[in-house]
Formats: C-alpha cells, sequence, structure tokens
C-alpha cells in the first residue's frame, strides 16, 4: 500500500461521522461489505483489511468530500474539502 494510501480505522469513522455517513451507506459506495467496513473502523492503527478495499472506502469518503490530513507530527485526522473542492 502507498503512502497515500494508508488510513487509519479511526480516521475512516471519523470521516464517516463528519459526513453522516451510516455503515450501509459508506459499504455500498466503496462496494464492499458492512463487516469488512466494520473491522476497518474498528483498527487500531492502520486499518486493516485488503488493500483494493481500504483504497475503495478511501476514495468513497474522498468523493463525499472528505480530505484525509497525514501524520505529519501532529496527528492523523480528516476535515471536509473547500466548497471548491480543494484540500487547503
Amino acid at each position: 500500500m502507498s503512502g497515500k494510501d494508508q488510513v487509519r480505522g479511526r480516521q475512516i469513522a471519523a470521516a464517516r461521522a463528519l459526513l453522516g455517513m451510516g455503515q450501509g451507506e459508506l459499504a455500498a459506495a466503496a462496494n464492499v461489505s458492512i463487516p469488512t467496513l466494520r473491522r476497518m473502523e474498528a483498527s487500531e492503527g492502520l486499518a486493516t483489511g485488503m488493500a483494493n478495499n481500504i483504497a475503495a472506502v478511501r476514495r468513497a469518503l474522498e468523493a463525499a468530500g472528505v480530505v484525509f490530513i497525514a501524520e505529519n507530527g501532529g496527528g492523523a485526522g480528516v476535515r471536509m474539502a473547500k466548497p471548491d473542492g480543494s484540500a487547503a
């Protein structure tokens, strides 16, 4: 998995909550099962699962307007993208 695709389980859960999206809705958008998504969100540290499934969940959340924030010494996180679609 490339550095860009690395995402923490808690980031997935936080992003979903930020969007007000249920697990079923995100699972459907990412084409993964709800139990698969639950396992990812419950992961301590980096999300566990098949790399293609983690990437699909990340893409679905990004398409819905979430930006993933890298660790960068301040802690990994998520935020909403600017209305113009930019991350900054």
